[in-house]
C-alpha cells in the first residue's frame, strides 16, 4: 500500500499504537478472568484422565464426569468439614484463653515483669511512640483488614467461578480440542493433533501425579502427627497436602510450618516431627516421585527449578503449577519438530 500523505503516515502511527495500548490495557484489566480460565483449564486437564479411565471401562461421558466430579467435590467438603470445625474450636480457645489472662491480672504481671527484665526496650517512651504510631496509622490499618476481608470475600467468588469453569471445560473438553485442530491447515493437521493429545495427557498425568503425592503426604502426616501426639494433627495434615501441591517448595514450606507448630506440644515433639519430614523429603524425592511422576513429564531438574522459579513470579502458585508441564510441553515440541526439521537442512 503506497501512502504518499505525511499526515496519513502519521494518523495510521498513532491508530496503530492506539489500538496496540488498547489491547496491553485489556489483556491487564482482564488479567483476573484470564486467570479463572488458566487454572479452570489446567484443572480440567487434570481431571480428564480419571474421567477417560471410567469412559474405558464403558461409562457414557457424562456419567463418567458426573462422578469424577461427585467424588472430588465430597472429599473436598469432606476435607473442608474436617479443618473447619478444628479452626473454628482452636480460635475460640485461643480468643478465651486471651480474655481469661487479661481479666485475671495475668497480663499486667506479664507486662509489669517484662519492664523488669528489658527497661531499654519496654519503657514509657517507647510505649509512647508505639501508641502514636498507631493512633496515626489506625485509619490505614482498618483500610488492610477491610481491603483483607473482601480479598477473602472475592477468593471464595473465584473459587466458585473456577469449579463452575471447571465442569464446563471438562464436560467440553474432546469438542474444545476438535475445535482447535479445526484452526490449522489439514495437510498439518494430523501432526498438530498428535502433538496437542501428548501434551494435554502431559498435563493430566502431571496434575494427578502431584495430587497423589500430596495425598501420601497428607495420610502420612495424619498418622504420625496423632501418634507422637502433636497438637491439631488433621490441621496440621491439611497443610501438608495443601502445600505439597506447590512443586519443589511447597513440601519443605509445610514441613517448617508442622515442625514449628509441634513447638506447641513440646521440644521434643517438634525434633521428632523435624525428623521424620526430613526422611520423608528424602523418600518422596528418590523413591515416590520418581515411580508416580515418571509417565507425567520428563524435564530436566535444573529446568524444573527456572520454570518453576520463573511461574511462581509472574501469576503465583497458579504459576507455579502449570509451569512445570508448560516447560515438558515445550521441549515436546521442541524435541518432535524443532530438532527433526533443523535435520532435514
Amino acid at each position: 500500500m503506497k501512502i504518499l500523505n505525511p499526515f496519513r503516515v502519521g494518523l495510521i502511527g498513532a491508530l496503530g499504537v492506539g489500538l496496540g495500548f488498547l489491547i496491553l490495557t485489556s489483556i491487564v484489566n482482564l488479567s483476573t478472568i484470564l486467570t479463572y480460565i488458566g487454572a479452570a483449564l489446567f484443572i480440567a486437564l487434570g481431571i480428564e484422565p480419571l474421567v477417560s479411565f471410567l469412559e474405558r471401562r464403558r461409562f457414557p461421558r457424562w456419567a463418567a464426569l458426573t462422578a469424577t466430579l461427585v467424588v472430588i467435590l465430597g472429599a473436598f467438603g469432606g476435607l473442608i468439614s474436617l479443618i473447619v470445625p478444628v479452626a473454628v474450636d482452636q480460635l475460640t480457645q485461643l480468643i478465651s484463653n486471651i480474655v481469661n489472662w487479661v481479666n485475671h491480672g495475668q497480663a499486667q504481671t506479664w507486662f509489669e515483669d517484662l519492664q523488669k527484665q528489658f527497661p531499654a526496650v519496654v519503657n514509657d517512651d517507647n510505649i509512647k511512640t508505639v501508641t502514636d504510631w498507631l493512633t496515626g496509622n489506625l485509619p490505614s490499618i482498618t483500610n488492610q483488614v477491610v481491603q483483607t476481608s473482601l480479598g477473602i470475600v472475592s477468593g471464595l467468588f473465584g473459587g466458585i467461578i473456577v469449579i463452575i469453569l471447571t465442569i464446563y471445560f471438562t464436560a467440553s473438553l474432546p469438542s474444545i480440542k476438535r475445535a482447535s485442530y479445526q484452526l490449522v491447515p489439514a495437510s498439518k493437521r494430523a501432526r498438530f493433533s498428535d502433538l496437542g493429545d501428548q501434551i494435554t495427557d502431559s498435563v493430566g498425568k502431571y496434575v494427578m501425579g502431584q495430587v497423589s503425592l500430596a495425598l501420601v503426604n497428607g495420610v502420612l502426616s495424619a498418622i504420625f502427627l496423632s501418634i507422637i501426639g502433636a497438637k491439631f494433627p488433621i490441621l496440621l495434615a491439611s497443610v501438608a497436602f495443601f502445600f505439597s501441591l506447590i512443586p519443589l517448595v511447597g513440601t519443605i514450606t509445610g514441613s517448617v510450618i508442622i515442625t514449628l507448630v509441634c513447638l506447641l506440644a513440646g521440644p521434643a515433639t517438634a525434633i521428632t516431627a523435624g525428623i521424620y519430614y526430613i526422611v520423608y523429603m528424602q523418600v518422596e524425592a528418590y523413591v515416590l516421585s520418581p515411580r508416580i511422576m515418571n509417565r507425567a513429564v520428563a524435564v530436566p531438574g535444573a529446568l524444573v527449578v527456572v520454570a518453576a522459579l520463573a511461574g511462581g513470579t509472574l501469576l503465583g502458585i497458579l504459576g507455579a503449577l502449570i509451569a512445570i508441564p508448560f516447560a515438558a510441553a515445550v521441549l515436546l515440541i521442541i524435541k518432535q519438530v524443532v530438532i527433526p526439521r533443523q535435520n532435514e537442512l
